[in-house]
């Protein structure tokens, strides 16, 4: 009977061994890099990593130097904050063609990842502002603008999702365009 135990270990430890050689034919977590999948580690998600985090910091930092440049340059139009409407509109649009090109490129791992974290969520997160639309749209309902505070915020959230449709749509566009073959109509 022990024999049949030892046995069985070693079955069992050769299991391990060749789901070891095999890892990168396992699915993949998307907040995982496949690099960091080790028998004798576990992986860390990519929010917990410093390197990632320095990537979405820096990329907010210059997101929001070019959203606050741009709002001192492009100025109001009375009470509607047209700056931010316009940042937030095409920030929108920007984000939705960045997006479906790294998606359509491949998967989430590697350098499209980084590009992701940079560009996508980190200058994007940066330029675009969700907060000082807010702030605007109060400001101008409670500085006796309310009809322009209420078109401010409903105008906001209709343009900016028709902004980040469009983006997919363009870089999805754009995408069929790059693949198709040569000769082809397109």
């Amino acid at each position: 009977m022990d024999s049949n135990r030892k046995g069985h270990r070693l079955d069992e430890n050769n299991e391990s061994l060749r789901q070891a050689e095999h890892v990168d034919e396992l699915p993949v977590d998307s907040d995982v890099e496949v690099d960091d999948i080790r028998p004798a580690r576990p992986a860390r998600p990519v929010h917990l990593r410093w390197s990632y985090v320095g990537i979405v910091a820096l990329g907010g930092a210059v997101g929001s130097g070019v959203r606050e440049a741009l709002s001192l340059v492009i100025p109001p139009l009375g009470a509607f904050p047209m700056g931010i409407f316009v940042i937030n509109i095409t920030g929108a649009f920007a984000l939705g063609v960045v997006l479906e090109l790294l998606r359509r490129l491949g998967p989430d791992e590697g350098h499209r990842r980084r590009l992701r974290l940079l560009i996508g969520t980190g200058f994007m997160g940066g330029y675009t502002t969700y907060s000082t639309l807010a702030v605007g749209t109060a400001t101008a309902i409670t500085g006796g603008h309310a009809v322009v505070g209420i078109f401010y915020a409903l105008i906001s959230v209709i343009a900016g999702a028709a902004a980040g449709f469009a983006g997919i749509a363009a870089a999805a566009e754009a995408h069929r365009w790059g693949t198709t073959p040569k000769g082809q109509a397109q």
